[in-house]
């Protein structure tokens, strides 16, 4: 069992990051600090009461939901073992070599303790491995009967004296291979069976092949299904485990980190000169901050990946990226499209709209189409420039925007006028 722990102290933290700016001290009793004291100091996430340490922990193979089932392959394997030892005490007059009827079983019983171990323990890939093995040593034992019923016996009537043990490996390879290696299994135990038999006697053992089918079919399926749900549910532990460590260090960020920045950015522009510069780099890196503090997972299941995520890191001190709060899922080709035609938008804003226009980009999930605006508050322009730069070989707006949403069925939309900004609006169908 593999485990990942992300131990974190905020008193730690806090002795080792801890900060002061100074700023001009504050007069005796202002804001209830006493003088010689910064008045804006603050001591980077320094926790607020006792210190509580926290963990979080996921167990990549905590959870194996096919646990049970290998556990329930132990039990068959000896309760099996026990029929065949029952069949041959009832058989035993009929036995033509009762020491080799002996030595068989004990054979058949050293290898259930042996499977039945292995099978019981968290293997992982060992226990294909083992199911392999157990399939040639279950069929070596099909034909061990041999040595207490001649074969003429055998094909005769007399019966195999593995039974229903010999069904082991199909459950086995069901469990770890799924569908597939159930069907393998059932195939191999079946022609061995068919082989020591005869084709004259295929009637007879016509029923056990169709259990084994069905054995392997139906096992196979089911620890197929329980696998992918043992995935998905270790995703979701990891996924929880996450949202809760960055929940816990947005706060302690936001305690510490993004108020000292506020609080630079404040006092920069009061202070104006050099400090101006100071100011606007602090409230570059509060919003670089806030982005990565709000950024979530863009892949998800199949080749679908969530809009929302590819668009917040796109946010800066003059971009605001407004999302709805569940996910936006779109095809990935679909995705990488449209967030490049909205990069084109506002790069064009950064070009032509002016030193200090402001852009907000938004999205909204219509049902059966998602909409992406990006408007600005810069100079504007009017269509028919627009279309001229176009002709002019300018394509940033013809390829890039119009091209990129058209190819991929969808509809562009651009409202503007000089003086008054530009707005775009993306249109593309949602699967």
């Amino acid at each position: 069992m593999v485990t990942q722990c992300v131990h974190s102290s905020p008193e730690r933290v806090s002795r080792e990051g801890t900060g002061k700016i100074g700023i001009p001290e504050a007069e005796d009793g202002e804001n209830g600090k006493p003088a010689g004291k910064p008045a804006s100091s603050v001591e980077l996430l320094k926790p607020r009461g006792p210190v509580d340490w926290q963990t979080v922990c996921v167990e990549r193979n905590s959870v194996d939901l096919l646990q049970p089932l290998w556990r329930a392959l132990v039990v068959f394997r000896v309760i099996t073992w026990g029929f065949a030892c029952l069949g041959v005490w009832s058989r035993w007059d009929g036995i033509v070599r009762p020491s080799g009827a002996l030595l068989l079983l004990a054979i058949m019983g050293v290898w259930t303790v042996i499977s039945s171990i292995g099978y019981s323990r968290r293997w992982g890939r060992r226990n294909t491995r083992l199911s392999f093995a157990d399939l040639i040593i279950t069929v070596g034992c099909m034909y061990a009967t041999l040595l207490a019923q001649p074969l003429a016996d055998i094909r005769g009537g007399a019966s195999v004296l593995t039974s229903v043990w010999a069904a082991g490996p199909v459950l086995a390879l069901a469990i770890s291979r799924g569908r597939d290696g159930g069907l393998l299994g059932a195939a191999t135990v079946s022609l061995a069976l068919l082989a020591l038999l005869g084709v004259e006697n295929a009637s007879r053992i016509l029923s056990n092949v169709q259990l084994l089918l069905v054995a392997g079919l139906v096992v196979g399926y089911a620890a197929s299904t329980m696998r992918q749900a043992g995935k998905r549910l270790r995703e979701a532990i990891a996924a929880e485990s996450a949202t809760a460590e960055r929940l816990r260090l947005s706060r302690s960020i936001h305690d510490g980190v993004l108020q000292v920045l506020a609080q630079v950015q404040r006092r920069g522009n009061a202070i104006g000169g050099e400090a101006v510069e100071l100011a606007r780099l602090a409230a570059e890196q509060e919003v670089a901050l806030r982005t990565l503090m709000s950024t979530r997972p863009t892949v998800a299941e199949g080749d679908r990946i969530d809009l929302c995520g590819l668009l917040l890191p796109l946010a800066t001190t003059r971009v605001d990226v407004v999302v709805p709060a569940s996910q936006v899922l779109l095809p990935a080709t679909t995705g990488a499209e449209l967030v490049a035609a909205v990069k084109e938008a506002l790069s064009n804003v950064e070009k032509h709209a002016g030193p200090e226009a402001r852009s907000w980009v938004a999205v909204e999930d219509l049902g059966n189409e998602v909409m992406v605006s990006i408007r600005d508050d810069g100079a504007g322009t009017t269509v028919t420039q627009l279309e001229e730069a176009g002709v002019d070989g300018h394509l940033g707006v013809s390829q890039s925007i119009r091209g990129r949403i058209t190819d991929l069925g969808g509809t562009v939309t651009v409202r503007t006028a000089p003086g008054e900004g530009t707005e775009w609006e993306l249109k593309v169908k949602a699967p």
